[in-house]
């Protein structure tokens, strides 16, 4: 297994420190946050998703994409994902970020999933993807970029089962899944190896995140509240130890993306830290 880092997390960061910083920590690939920045967020302290200086602009040029192309290139870092935050059923937005992947050589893609608040049926929700995934298959086999649906709370896919009664249906070359546990334990917890041995062929990237859960004010009605909220990697509910030795053991050997928003480290010393917690668990297992 190798290691990235999702460029969200790195928001103080320009592409070329990032790349430069990711080097150093011996991470080896980049998943480039993928969103335009807001002009009134411009002059706000860099954030992860106000404003964040490591992205790139849907509207960026060709000469402008070709700078995120070189600085990976100049420091030995393989662009791994293009990762947006895209609408389900939004084709042209897709299409463009295919356009932006295949420019700078990157493997995958993140696409859309509705999101589940109580107020749409669930199988509308899911007739709707269905029918995005329908159309974004074809465009995933064209441009030669798997598409993945994430793991992630407060959508139609926060947990494997979910994730997997989705994407079954189509072809696992093109369409797949990012496995986020520090996603599923605000929402849709498995047993995560249980999760991996359901998705099998389908399980094509994996974040690294953690979650914890405290309790929260009393309700009306006199009951415990209780909120989840992020830690750093080592910190929360997840036991990494024991998830990279589950995927070990179903056989993955693609790339581990940290995405760390506990906010305790700053930018390069989370790389650094990052980078050390993980090879030294993966030389343990």
């Amino acid at each position: 297994m190798k290691l990235s880092v999702f460029t969200v997390v790195t928001p103080d960061l320009s592409p070329e420190e990032l790349a430069a910083a990711a080097k150093e920590a011996g991470i080896d690939g980049i998943e480039w946050r993928f969103k335009e920045v807001p002009e009134e967020f411009k002059n706000e302290k860099p954030s992860f998703w106000r404003n964040n200086l490591c992205s790139i602009d849907p509207s960026a040029t060709d000469e402008e994409i070709e700078r995120f192309a070189r600085v990976a290139r100049e420091h030995g870092l393989q662009t791994i994902s293009v990762t947006p935050y895209l609408k389900a059923g939004d084709i042209e937005a897709t299409e463009r970020v295919l356009q932006v992947a295949q420019k700078l050589g990157a493997k995958v893609i993140r696409v859309g999933v509705p999101n589940y608040d109580r107020s749409t049926h669930y199988n509308e929700l899911f007739d709707l993807e269905v029918r995005y995934l329908e159309a974004v298959e074809p465009l995933a086999k064209k441009y030669g970029v798997k598409c993945l649906v994430e793991t992630h709370h407060n959508t139609i896919i926060a947990s494997a089962s979910a994730a997997l009664r989705l994407v079954s249906r189509f072809d696992p070359n093109h369409i797949g899944v990012l496995f986020d546990p520090g996603n599923m334990i605000h929402e849709g917890y498995e047993n995560f190896r249980m999760g991996m041995e359901l998705l099998g062929p389908y399980l094509a990237h994996v974040h690294i995140k953690n979650t914890g859960w405290k309790k929260a004010d009393v309700r009306e009605d006199g009951s415990q509240a209780w909120t989840s909220y992020w830690e750093p990697n080592l910190e929360g509910i997840v036991n990494w130890k024991q998830v990279l030795a589950d995927l070990k053991a179903v056989g993955y050997d693609g790339y581990l993306g940290v995405e760390d928003f506990s906010g305790k480290y700053g930018s390069k010393e989370l790389l650094k830290q990052y980078g050390e917690e993980v090879r030294s668990i993966l030389a343990s297992i």
